[in-house]
């Protein structure tokens, strides 16, 4: 016990960091922030592939103002988390939160529909559903990315407040790199099995707003699965 503890120290100290300094969270190395401009054309996409009586007014008025900003933050914005941005963060919020409204307003509208008994098409019901499961699993995985001390550009700063995450590799030796630190794909990944399970899985919310937003996120999906899916399989058998 006592080699393999002080194995793990090692890697401590050729880091130049202390265990509780790892625990907390290292400076982000550099990421692209294309993996996440990608997760919101996905999102669009699976808002086009609905039916017309889910979407509030045009179908393309939604995806055409997502457009709109995602094309300003490629153009205005850098690739790369670690030059700053000032307008980045706005930008970010705001389609972040169009995605996350639209979708939430889709879901209101498929459970209007079930709840009236318009909806006797199965194999539509199914479509519509997992296109709102997996756009609520986009859009809190980008704002899980959003959050996290700060943003990914803040994540990046030696100052950078607490985290609002943490990961399996930020508390414990050895399961990642000394310098590890989140990427996207892992905030997706949160996203994707607080979708699945209902509540956390490997990754515990430490601030009270990441505690609302998974909060939240866990119900809109048991909604989408518990309600809309039952009556899916109901109408299908």
């Amino acid at each position: 016990m006592t080699s393999n503890r002080a194995g793990s120290d090692g890697g401590f100290r050729e880091s130049g960091l202390r265990p509780e300094e790892l625990a907390w969270g290292v400076p982000a190395p550099p990421r692209s922030y294309w993996p996440a401009r990608i997760a919101v054309l996905v999102a669009m996409a699976l808002y086009l592939i609905l039916p017309d009586r889910l979407i509030p007014g045009p179908r393309i008025v939604v995806p055409a103002l997502e457009a709109v900003v995602l094309v300003a933050i490629t153009v205005l914005v850098p690739h790369r988390t670690t030059v700053a941005a000032p307008a980045r963060r706005i930008l970010a919020i705001l389609i972040i939160g169009l995605v996350t409204l639209a979708n939430i307003i889709n879901l209101g509208l498929l459970l209007t529909e079930l709840l009236k008994g318009h909806v006797q098409n199965g194999r539509e019901l199914v479509v519509s559903s997992v296109a709102i499961w997996l756009t609520n699993a986009i859009a809190f995985g980008l704002w899980y990315w959003e959050l996290d001390r700060g943003g990914p550009y803040e994540r990046h700063q030696p100052s950078h407040r607490q985290p609002d995450f943490l990961f399996p590799q930020m508390a414990t030796p050895g399961a990642g790199r000394p310098d590890w630190a989140p990427s996207f794909v892992d905030y997706l990944y949160v996203s994707l099995t607080n979708a699945t399970a209902f509540s956390p899985t490997d990754t515990m919310p430490l601030s009270p707003l990441a505690k609302l937003l998974m909060a939240t996120q866990s119900v809109a999906s048991l909604l989408t699965v518990a309600v809309v899916a039952a009556r899916a399989v109901n109408i299908l058998s």
